[in-house]
């Protein structure tokens, strides 16, 4: 490592220099070494043949971007390691099949190749680190990658113990009344500055205009449902002021801003169940549902204050995997069934035509084919780098506005329904904001205690699973999280809600998850059984994402009659994209994949090699089943126990302690994929 860093403190090295080949990059090494006297003036030929005959041998590209070739020869004065960044990366045909962009030229003399594989071995240790070769491909000149190389020293050398808090840390019990949510504090808000400044970046800014329609078209349609269940006393206005408001106030002062703050199915359900009860005995709705949003946010603040969110450490991945798993097949499943209710509309109605139904079936799939392959499009051959990560960054607004586009050209033809956004702002039954509470039966007050705590229970699980999931290891984040905070954020906003009749929000899985990734910086690795897995090499966590998302659609309250140009068909492709989009990375779905798969051709997982196969299916049926038994309870009459059952599932994972081996249990459940999955230098 000395000689990398002797290399950068020195100056050897090269930062974006544009090259085709390898052969152009040798070159450019070789005159550096030679305009440095590091090498004979003579013998510069000579060193830089010795360089292409080793490359003719067998490409040096070991994975991770990384290439390392090398030449020994008396006319080299010293040993030494020339760094290469390259402006565009190369394919050097790495056993991973990430094109090369970072190339170290080891040269010496020829007595100095007993080092050569210690050398070799501690640059292959440096950039296997994610964090520090994304600090690589950011870094602006040598002095960011000294920075860089001192942060990653730091955070491997031996007797550092812990340098970043982990999931495990932020849910340990304080012992002290309110002291996990000052931990959180501590934790969270010496990044605050960072936060905002990490948002100055175009990825934000195409997070901003993808998570703009993800979550607008989400509060339509969730404040339309709840409109109908509700007599229209909470509609689409509500929706849409609750969903910017608390979003806004969500993403300055809460202490994970990549949560995204919105309406979900459990509570539209607890909604409805809550009106029918009060339509059913004479009681006004509003007053009611306002003094069950006043209890359930102060039983939020007190689990908060409690350090109630230290139950989470008990849900593990095996919960997690189906939670996320649930959510993200509500977001196809909806999609596809919305689709299909057009051609019902058809059958039902004379006065609309198959053109309509067939129209809208191809913007939804147009909408997701664009968004799909438009991500995908960073890892192509074709055009310049600067422009794949512009479209990929950009698939899902370009894919949203190219559809809408076709359908306004076509909408003299063959008109489609538009979102069903009201026209003026104004509550859904020109209602005051205000709700009088205090004209709700004196019974009511205390009798409105037990829905309370069921719906408190109800976002204690939405919000930290969420969490969890946002805040998993294999994300990357460095940051920490804040459970027992954001609770109490979650609690206050509820119950300002309440006062004026809005909605209550809770951390939306789909939605946080896509906020996430679109923030990140994907690497995709192909193992040994030529399968590519994408993992996250780094999350930009800021702020002004989450805050600019829900300006803008505080701001569309003001524009209500423009959205009614986007078609409700587009919006289903984009349900459908957030929905596969958030299922990547759930590994319960890979090992689902499995029992379709040849034996023999099975991924090189640490999951397949270390687990029988019979202890690996039945663990992925066991799950299965779960996610079965809680999509039944979802749609049932009994779906307000829905939050229930998910709590059910940590005794149950608890039992399944007594049914496998530990050693396979802490493989399939484990907190985060093992180190060797990420190796690829073979």
């Amino acid at each position: 490592m000395q000689l990398f860093r002797k290399a950068l403190e020195d100056g050897a090295v090269l930062l974006d220099i544009s090259a085709s080949d390898i052969n152009e990059v040798f070159r450019s090494v070789v005159d550096l070494a030679e305009e440095r006297e590091l090498i004979q003036h003579d013998r510069a030929d000579e060193v830089l043949q010795g360089l292409q005959d080793r490359e003719r041998i067998g490409s040096t590209a070991i994975g991770h971007a990384v290439a390392i070739p090398h030449c020994y020869r008396d006319c080299i004065k010293q040993q030494l390691v020339m760094p290469v960044r390259l402006q565009h990366a190369v394919n050097m045909g790495a056993p991973d099949g990430i094109p090369t962009r970072f190339i170290f030229v080891m040269l010496g003399p020829e007595e100095a190749t007993v080092d050569h594989i210690d050398t070799l071995t501690n640059l292959a240790r440096l950039m296997a680190d994610e964090e520090f070769r994304y600090e690589a491909g950011e870094a602006h000149d040598t002095r960011e990658l000294l920075l860089a190389l001192d942060r990653f020293e730091r955070r491997t050398a031996p007797q550092e113990v812990v340098v970043e808090p982990t999931v495990d840390d932020a849910l340990a019990y304080s012992g002290r009344l309110g002291g996990g949510v000052w931990a959180d504090l501590q934790r969270r808000w010496p990044w605050y500055l960072d936060d905002i400044r990490a948002g100055l970046h175009t990825k934000a800014l195409s997070s901003t205009f993808f998570l703009f329609f993800a979550c607008l078209a989400p509060a339509i349609i969730f404040g339309g449902l709840m409109g109908e269940i509700t007599g229209g006393q909470i509609g689409a206005v509500e929706m849409i002021v609750a969903s910017a408001g608390c979003g806004i106030v969500y993403a300055l002062f809460a202490g994970q801003p990549l949560i995204i703050l919105g309406g979900t199915g459990p509570m539209l359900i607890f909604t409805g169940i809550l009106y029918r009860y009060c339509l059913e005995h004479g009681i006004a709705f509003l007053p009611v549902y306002t003094w069950v949003g006043i209890w359930t946010a102060l039983l939020l603040l007190v689990m908060s204050l409690t350090d109630a969110s230290c139950l989470m450490r008990y849900f593990t991945r095996f919960t997690d995997e189906i939670f996320a798993a649930l959510i993200s097949l509500i977001f196809i499943t909806e999609a596809v069934r919305n689709l299909v209710a057009i051609y019902h509309k058809v059958q039902e109605n004379e006065s609309i035509g198959y053109d309509v139904a067939n129209l809208s079936l191809l913007l939804a799939l147009g909408t997701f084919y664009v968004a799909m392959s438009l991500s995908r499009f960073r890892h192509s051959h074709l055009l310049l780098p600067t422009v794949r990560e512009f479209l990929a960054d950009f698939g899902p607004t370009i894919a949203i506005v190219s559809m809408a586009g076709i359908a306004f050209c076509a909408r003299d033809v063959t008109p489609l329904e538009p979102l069903p956004a009201p026209e003026t702002l104004g509550t859904t039954t020109g209602r005051s904001w205000w709700v009088p509470f205090a004209e709700a039966p004196a019974w009511a007050i205390w009798g409105t205690f037990a829905p309370g705590l069921l719906c408190s229970v109800l976002v204690f699980l939405d919000q930290n699973i969420t969490a969890r999931l946002v805040n998993s290891p294999d994300n990357k984040l460095h940051k920490g999280p804040a459970y027992h905070y954001d609770l109490g954020v979650v609690a206050v906003l509820i119950g300002v809600c309440s006062l004026f009749g809005l909605p209550w929000l809770v951390a939306a899985t789909v939605r946080s998850l896509n906020h996430l990734r679109s923030l990140a910086t994907i690497e995709d690795a192909v193992d040994a059984s030529g399968i590519s897995h994408a993992h996250i090499l780094h999350v930009r966590e800021n702020r002004l994402t989450g805050l600019f998302i829900h300006v803008l659609m505080g701001f569309s309250l003001f524009l209500l009659p423009l959205l009614h140009y986007v078609p409700l068909a587009v919006l289903y492709g984009l349900f459908l994209y957030m929905g596969v989009v958030s299922l990547k990375g759930n590994q319960f779905f890979e090992r689902i994949s499995l029992w379709l798969t040849d034996p023999a051709m099975y991924p090189s997982t640490h999951y397949v090699r270390r687990v029988s196969k019979p202890v690996l299916h039945l663990f992925s049926f066991i799950q299965l089943a779960c996610l079965v038994v809680l999509w039944l309870v979802k749609t049932s009459a009994w779906g307000i126990l829905f939050p229930l059952f998910i709590a059910l599932l940590v005794p149950f994972r608890f039992v399944l302690g007594y049914c496998f081996e530990p050693s396979d249990l802490e493989v399939l459940d484990a907190e985060e994929n093992p180190e060797e999955e990420d190796e690829a230098w073979s």
